[in-house]
C-alpha cells in the first residue's frame, strides 16, 4: 500500500475569507478557528525509511537499538580525547559547509539527509543523529519557523526560505557537533537580519567563555545582544557537554539565569547553539516528538559551534577558514 505525499505548506487563495466565513480549506470550520494566520507554515511531510550504515563504520552504542546509555563522563577532557574531538569537529564543519552549498530551491529536506548521510560515511564516520533516541535521520533540517530537530522528509525547499542544518559526526570514539542557518534564494531583509544577529549571538556567547567564570556569562551575552535587536531567545533547548557521548551533563543556557553557575574549567568541551526568533521564544511540539516550532509561526535561526575551554580563554573546535562561520 502506498500513500500520496501530504502538502507541505498551507496554501491559501489569493483572497482570504473574513474571520467568521467558512475556512478556505473545506474543513467546515470558521476561518478564524481554522487556518487564519497559519498560511504558509511548514507541515509534516512523508519520512522515508531509515538508511543503513555499512558494517565497517564504527558506531556508537545506540546505533542498533535507539537506546541511549548514559554514564558519568568527565566534563574535563584528557589531551588525547581533545585531539580526537578536534578531528571530529573539523569533519563536521566541513560536511556542514558542503551541505549548505548543496541546498537549492526545489529539492526536499530528505535530499539533504541523503547527501549528509553519504558524505559522512565516505569520510569513515557515523552520522550521530541517526537512531539517537530513535531519531530517524542523519541530519536535522529545521526550516523557517522550525526551531530545531526538524526531521528530513518530502518537504520541498522554496526560494526565500531559511534552513538550519545540524550536523554531528561520530568518529574515533567521539562526537563533533555544529550547525548553521542558510538562506535559500531571495530572502527577505527581515530574515537576513535574523540570520546575521543569530550568528552574532553565538559569537558573543563564545567570547564569554573564560576559565573561572560561570556558564551563565554565556547566556547573558547572548540574551543581551538579541534584546538589542528586539528578538527572542528560545529557552527550552540549550547547549550541552559533548565528548564520547553525544550529550553530557553540562548545560549551557542561552539566556541569563544565575543558577546556571557551573564554573568553566580548562579542558571542558561543550556546544553554544542559540536559537533566536523574530517573535516569541515559546514553542509547540509536533506529534513526532522531535520537531519544535515557534508558537506564533514567526521565523527562527540557529548557529552552533563546539568549544574547548583553554587556560586563557576558548578554542572553537568547529571553526576555521573552511567553516560556515569561521570566526570574528
Amino acid at each position: 500500500m502506498t500513500s500520496e505525499p501530504r502538502p507541505t505548506r498551507r496554501r491559501a487563495p489569493e483572497v482570504l475569507p473574513q474571520s467568521n466565513d467558512d475556512c478556505w480549506c473545506g474543513s467546515g470550520r470558521r476561518y478564524k478557528r481554522c487556518h487564519k494566520g497559519l498560511e504558509g507554515r511548514i507541515e509534516p511531510g512523508i519520512v522515508s525509511p531509515m538508511r543503513a550504515v555499512p558494517d565497517h563504520i564504527v558506531k556508537p552504542g545506540y546505533a542498533a537499538t535507539g537506546e541511549v546509555t548514559r554514564w558519568n563522563e568527565s566534563a574535563v577532557k584528557s589531551p588525547e580525547i581533545i585531539e580526537r574531538m578536534r578531528y571530529a569537529g573539523q569533519m563536521a564543519a566541513d560536511i556542514l559547509r558542503l551541505a549548505g552549498e548543496f541546498v537549492k530551491p526545489g529539492m526536499t529536506t530528505n535530499d539533504i539527509d541523503v547527501f549528509v548521510h553519504d558524505l559522512t560515511i565516505e569520510r569513515g564516520a557515523y552520522p550521530s543523529p541517526l537512531n539517537y533516541h530513535r531519531y530517524p535521520k542523519s541530519v536535522c533540517t529545521s526550516l523557517n519557523e522550525v526551531i530545531c530537530h526538524g526531521i528530513p522528509d518530502s518537504t520541498v525547499i522554496e526560494d526565500g526560505d531559511i534552513i538550519n542544518l545540524d550536523v554531528t559526526c561520530f568518529v574515533n570514539g567521539v562526537h563533533g557537533d555544529t550547525n548553521a542557518t542558510f538562506m535559500v534564494g531571495d530572502v527577505s531583509t527581515e530574515d537576513r537580519l535574523l540570520v546575521k544577529v543569530t550568528e552574532e549571538c553565538m559569537w558573543r556567547g563564545i567570547e564569554a567563555v573564560v576559565p573561572g567564570r560561570p556558564l551563565s556569562d554565556i547566556g547573558k551575552a547572548i540574551e543581551d545582544h538579541a534584546k538589542t535587536h528586539r528578538m527572542g531567545v528560545v529557552r527550552a533547548f540549550i547547549g550541552h557537554g559533548i565528548g564520547e557521548q553525544f550529550h553530557t551533563d553540562v548545560q549551557v543556557l542561552h539566556y541569563y539565569d544565575p543558577r546556571n553557575n557551573t564554573i568553566m574549567k580548562p579542558g571542558m568541551v561543550f556546544t553554544i547553539e542559540p536559537m533566536i526568533t523574530l517573535g516569541t521564544w515559546q514553542f509547540h511540539m509536533w506529534d513526532d516528538d522531535w520537531t519544535a516550532v515557534t508558537a506564533d509561526g514567526k521565523r527562527t535561526a540557529q548557529f552552533e559551534h563546539m568549544v574547548l575551554v583553554t587556560d586563557t580563554g576558548v578554542e572553537v573546535l568547529t571553526a576555521g577558514p573552511n567553516a560556515v562561520s569561521p570566526g570574528r
